[in-house]
């Protein structure tokens, strides 16, 4: 017996997930994938990768989605990761305030290396990602603080998650995935 997948797809969108170790980059990725929170979860040693199939108003998307190593030895590998990509996700925990300590620095490299195969930053799609919704009560980074990065930084967006919840996961997904569909000229902005 021989099964059959059709999915034709409309557009193809490598994504980069990246941000410090333990911000719950692997676990919101496996959320998003498995629909289950996964306790096992072990550091990411350089990079994993995952493909997700998606609809958005009426179009077959694949994300090619890659996980990328948060702890510092890692980090020279993110240029090479970070070439082909259309757009990244960095994730910080907002019951960790150091976990935004490293940003400039991530910002930097993804940037660096996404105009070096030219693209202009002023299309960089990033969605900044505060993880751990659930333990709202160990917040050390406020919300608007992080907005303000956001606005400052000229990112596409802010999102906050809860991998262990599921709350806002797919939405992540859905809206970076949206915004590429955009600036692709495949689905019209709201102004057009």
């Amino acid at each position: 017996m021989r099964i059959s997948i059709n999915f034709k797809t409309d557009a193809l969108f490598k994504v980069i997930i990246f941000g410090d170790g333990g911000v719950g980059k692997t676990t919101l990725v496996k959320r998003y994938m498995l629909g289950f929170y996964d306790l096992s979860t072990k550091l990411t040693i350089g990079a994993d990768f995952f493909v997700k199939r998606l609809r958005i108003n009426d179009m077959n998307v694949t994300l090619q989605i890659w996980d990328f190593g948060g702890e510092e030895r890692f980090r020279f590998l993110l240029p090479q990761y970070v070439a082909g990509s259309s757009g990244g996700i960095f994730m910080f925990d907002i019951t960790r305030y150091t976990s935004l300590k490293n940003f400039n620095s991530w910002l930097e490299i993804f940037r660096e290396e996404y105009s070096n195969h030219g693209h202009s930053n002023s299309t960089l799609p990033i969605i900044m990602v505060g993880s751990k919704k659930d333990l709202e009560e160990n917040r050390s980074v406020e919300r608007d603080h992080a907005k303000k990065i956001v606005q400052n930084q000229k990112l596409y967006k802010y999102r906050e998650c809860s991998a262990k919840t599921g709350e806002n996961v797919e939405e992540i997904f859905e809206d970076l995935a949206l915004e590429l569909l955009r600036r692709v000229g495949v689905v019209k902005t709201e102004n057009s």
